[in-house]
C-alpha cells in the first residue's frame, strides 16, 4: 500500500509536468532516497525530483473502527479493522553538481510546480484489482489527503543531518489516511434477525 501511494503521486505528478510542457518528464521524478545523493552521483538521481518517505505514523483518532463487518448477504464476520497511516513524504529538487545560480534557479522553479501540483489537487484516489492478492488482500481502493507540513529550522537541520546531506530545495507533505488490511478474517458469526417469542409466551401460561 505504500508503495502503491507514493507511485500513484508520482505518475500523476508526471502527467502534471507533461501537460506544463516537460519533456520526458518520468525521468525527472524519481521515487529514492535522497540520502543516497552523494558528489559521485552513483544513484543518477542528481538534478531530478525526488520523492522520499521520511516518516510513518499511525493515525491515532481512527484504533477504534469496530472488528464486526456486514456484507450484502446478511452475513457478519470479525476482522482486525486497517491500521491507518499518515505518511510523511519529502520532495527534494536535487542539484548537486550546481555550478552556476542557473541550476539553482531551476530547482526553485521545479519546487514552485511540486506546490502548484499539490494546490491544485488535494485529494487523490484510486483502485487497481491487479494488485489483490490470495497471500494478502491487500486495500487497493483508497483515498490521500496531502497537506503541506511546515518544518521548524531545527527540525530542517536536523532532518538533512539524518540524510547526511546539504540541505536542498524541497517541501514535505503529510499524506493523510492511506489504510493497509490483510483482511485477515478472524471468525464468521450469524446475525440476529428476529427474536423468538415462545419462551415469554410458555412463562405466561405457567403462571
Amino acid at each position: 500500500m505504500i508503495d502503491t501511494t507514493i507511485e500513484l503521486l508520482r505518475d500523476e505528478f508526471v502527467e502534471y509536468l507533461r501537460v506544463n510542457g516537460y519533456a520526458h518528464p518520468e525521468t525527472m521524478v524519481v521515487i529514492e532516497n535522497i540520502a543516497l545523493l552523494d558528489s559521485n552521483n552513483t544513484t543518477n538521481i542528481d538534478n531530478s525530483i525526488v520523492f522520499t518517505i521520511v516518516n510513518i505514523e499511525e493515525e491515532s483518532t481512527l484504533k477504534n473502527t469496530p472488528a464486526l463487518k456486514k456484507d450484502g448477504a446478511g452475513n457478519a464476520r470479525y476482522e482486525n479493522p486497517p491500521v491507518y497511516l499518515n505518511l510523511y513524504l519529502l520532495i527534494s529538487c536535487s542539484s548537486k553538481s550546481i555550478s552556476g545560480d542557473s541550476e539553482y534557479i531551476d530547482s526553485l522553479a521545479r519546487l514552485s510546480h511540486v506546490i502548484r501540483f499539490f494546490q491544485g489537487k488535494n485529494s487523490f484516489t484510486a483502485y487497481d484489482p491487479s494488485r489483490l492478492s490470495s497471500q494478502f488482500d491487500d486495500i487497493t481502493d483508497f483515498k490521500i489527503k496531502p497537506e503541506l507540513y511546515t518544518l521548524t529550522f531545527e527540525q530542517i537541520n536536523h532532518l538533512w543531518g539524518v540524510l547526511g546531506g546539504k540541505q536542498m530545495p524541497s517541501v514535505m507533505y503529510k499524506l493523510r489516511l492511506v489504510a493497509i488490511s490483510g483482511r485477515k478474517r478472524l471468525r464468521d458469526v450469524p446475525l440476529i434477525e428476529e427474536v423468538n417469542a415462545n419462551l415469554s409466551n410458555s412463562t405466561k401460561n405457567r403462571g
